[in-house]
């Protein structure tokens, strides 16, 4: 728990540097101008899609029947497009985070080898062609979780738990690779990630909470759609702020474990190698 917390604090120092938020606007700018682009060119497509396929559920008519008596008539109009808000949210933090598992996280741990582990051995255990298949793989397994609980988004409690869940998981596989990829051997890797699973996903699980605060923005007001372009490039720096502070996080905590873990290899006197 301790190295949990520090990690925690120096994450949160180094996150103010100059060099790493700069990090957070390069996948900041090539996600808004890609996704700027998608939505702009096929938003009212998106929502009358989504308007067809929600006038052949039933749900949809109890929904709107219990809108009805609450008084909240207006918000018929506001279904289809928070339903696309809530699939492209998702999309767009995926592949924020792909950008900075491939752009950001290299330079970070760079950063860090420089200003905190400057003794560390790199041993090049990862590429950036495993980083690439190991990130795209686990995104994958993840949408496809996504889209077999969506429905479940609809109702209290799970909205409030899987999103936090499915993002901590993806962050803790993708980040802890991404993390060790310079320093550590293959082996050592697998080492680390399964003497430091449950800390490793705790700081995954912690990254997917900061995570939901932007959906937070959308939830406070059904009128945020309006301003849903202003609204959009706000959500996507936000999202690259924390994944930038993730990376920190992931990184000061594995590289202190890989430290410790060689630490034990040399034996008491620097020497002797000890056993796993």
């Amino acid at each position: 728990m301790n190295d949990l917390l520090r990690s925690f604090g120096r994450a949160l120092a180094s996150v103010l540097h100059p060099r790493m938020l700069w990090l957070t606007f390069v996948p900041f700018l090539a996600a808004a101008v890609v996704w700027g682009a998608i939505l702009w060119f096929s938003w009212q497509t998106l929502i009358g899609a989504t308007r067809t396929w929600l006038d052949g559920w039933s749900f949809t008519n109890t929904l709107y029947h219990l809108f009805d008596w609450l008084g909240f008539s207006s918000l018929h109009a506001a279904v289809a497009p928070f339903i696309v808000i809530a699939i492209a949210i998702p999309l767009i933090v995926v592949s924020v985070l792909l950008l900075i598992a491939t752009l950001s996280m290299p330079t970070v741990i760079k950063h860090l080898s420089v200003r905190q582990f400057p003794s560390l051995e790199m041993r090049h255990g990862g590429t950036w062609y495993g980083s690439l298949a190991h990130s795209l793989w686990t995104t994958f397994v993840c949408l496809v979780v996504l889209v077999i609980t969506l429905p479940l988004w609809l109702i209290p409690p799970f909205f409030a738990l899987i999103p936090p869940l499915l993002w901590g998981w993806l962050t803790y596989r993708v980040m802890t690779y991404d993390a060790l990829a310079l320093h550590a051997s293959s082996d050592e890797r697998r080492i680390l990630v399964r003497r430091h699973r449950l800390p490793l996903l705790l700081i995954g699980v912690a990254s997917g909470l900061l995570g939901s605060l932007p959906t937070l923005l959308w939830a406070s007001s059904v009128w945020l759609i309006v301003l849903f372009p202003v609204m959009t490039a706000a959500t996507i720096w936000i999202y690259a702020f924390i994944l930038v502070f993730s990376a920190l996080w992931f990184g000061y905590y594995c590289l202190r474990a890989l430290q410790r873990l060689r630490a034990e290899q040399q034996g008491p006197h620097g020497t002797a190698p000890v056993p796993y």
